[in-house]
């Protein structure tokens, strides 16, 4: 497996101007250069904005977000799409921290949710905390919602490496030094080879992810190099369940393999990532969950931890996974967001595993009160809410965007508190 250096770039503040460019920490995002990238066919009009945290702004129906990455002339960062899979690999991948572009409005299967710059809301998403350059767009007459849809994706993809190609001559701030995995049959101190399984749904339009540009709908498991994931081999087409939704961003910057490097060496050996879908049929599920299982001890993980995208579906297939794992002789963990209603008191669980543990990343009916804002971008309804886009209005968690995240990027969890007749799970916090 390959290794790479991130050559990272911080972003304090961001604005529209004539031209892109970078320095001091400042994005000047060039406007006619930016919407030349999502010249298309399918597409009628293309609007750009930016939103930074602090703003009083509430971004409606966001879709998909990406980090700006680049790796220079020639590119090579997201494979599949705006550069060959088969191509030099590893090396510098130069990245905007604190900037992320993303799109906003109607597509069909996308269920309504939103990031607000500011206020309770923005304590919860991870992209009230980006400089955000946000795209809206009208579909052209005679364009299918799907071409549409691609277009977007690409035009934020294109997006994306013109932002961060205006840092590739700045010196960075950091320099990151991101090592492969532990190698099988290597010594390794006493200390347990960790890996992780990242589920990606596959439901076809609107609800799919993407791996080298392809959806893995009918593959099995696979073992995947992390650095692929990093220069954005994985790209997202799945639109549901916003506090449960991974946007690509979350992909490039996949929280659970940041933990496990982190602590590589000290408490653990960063043993690897496999990548599995999420299929529909009872049969498939069994099928890949036992699949993912034997890959895991093939390639010598001790414990995993297993990560979904979605809700329903998803949480059959992530407890198969834990059952499966554990059957195998793994320790398996899980990620999993609670349905345990508005007070938190519910049954939480949709589907349970007989074995194995589950952290729980929050509480998906938890309600929270926004206050108004004084613009929005992105639609002019909350239809959630039922109510003008800027009004102070009162949703649950699960529609604020990757509040809950399944990779592990929220900041909410759960707390056991001391009860009279023992312990019990305690309110969502």
């Amino acid at each position: 497996m390959s290794a790479l250096r991130r050559m990272v770039h911080e972003v304090h503040t961001i604005e529209i101007g004539t031209n892109t460019r970078y320095e001091q920490h400042q994005l000047v995002v060039g406007q006619e250069q930016a919407l030349a990238l999502f010249a298309d066919p399918a597409l009628a009009s293309v609007r750009l904005h930016v939103a930074a945290p602090g703003d009083r702004v509430r971004i409606v129906a966001p879709l998909d977000v990406v980090e700006p990455r680049s790796k220079g002339p020639g590119g090579g960062v997201f494979p599949g799409w705006m550069a060959p899979v088969n191509r030099p690999r590893g090396g510098d991948t130069h990245v905007l921290r604190g900037a992320a572009v993303l799109a906003a409005g109607h597509l069909p299967r996308n269920q309504e949710g939103l990031i607000d710059m500011s206020g309770p809301a923005a304590d919860r998403s991870p992209f009230a905390r980006t400089n955000n350059v946000v795209i809206e767009f009208d579909r052209a007459d005679g364009a299918s919602w799907q071409e549409a849809e691609v277009a977007v994706r690409r035009g934020l993809l294109r997006l994306a490496v013109h932002l961060a190609d205006a840092a590739v001559e700045a010196s960075p701030d950091v320099m990151e030094e991101l090592a492969p995995p532990h190698h099988p049959g290597t010594p390794t101190g006493g200390l347990p080879r960790v890996g992780v399984i990242t589920n990606l749904q596959t439901q076809g339009a609107f609800k799919d992810v993407f791996v080298y540009g392809h959806s893995m709908a009918g593959s099995l498991p696979t073992l995947f190099d992390p650095i692929e994931i990093e220069d954005g081999a994985v790209v997202s087409g799945q639109y549901g369940h916003p506090a449960l939704r991974n946007p690509t961003y979350l992909h490039q910057n996949h929280p659970v393999i940041a933990e496990l490097r982190a602590r590589n060496g000290q408490d653990l050996c960063f043993a690897g990532v496999v990548l599995c879908p999420e299929p529909v049929e009872q049969a498939a599920k069994e099928l890949v969950s036992t699949h993912a299982a034997w890959l895991c001890r093939a390639a010598g993980f001790d414990a995993v931890i297993v990560t979904k995208e979605g809700a329903g579906n998803a949480d059959n297939d992530l407890m198969l996974k834990v059952d499966a794992l554990e059957a195998d002789g793994l320790t398996a963990v899980a990620l999993y967001a609670e349905l345990s209603g508005a007070d938190g008191t519910g049954p939480p669980l949709v589907a349970g595993p007989r074995r194995g543990a589950i952290i729980s990343t929050g509480n998906y009916d938890q309600r929270i009160k926004l206050p108004a804002v004084e613009r929005a971008i992105g639609g002019s309804q909350l239809r959630i809410a039922d109510a003008d886009a800027t009004a102070a209005v009162e949703i649950p968690t699960a529609a604020i965007l990757s509040a809950l995240s399944p990779l592990g990027a929220g900041w909410l969890t759960c707390r056991p508190e001391q009860q009279l007749a023992g312990q019990q799970l305690g309110e969502t916090t």
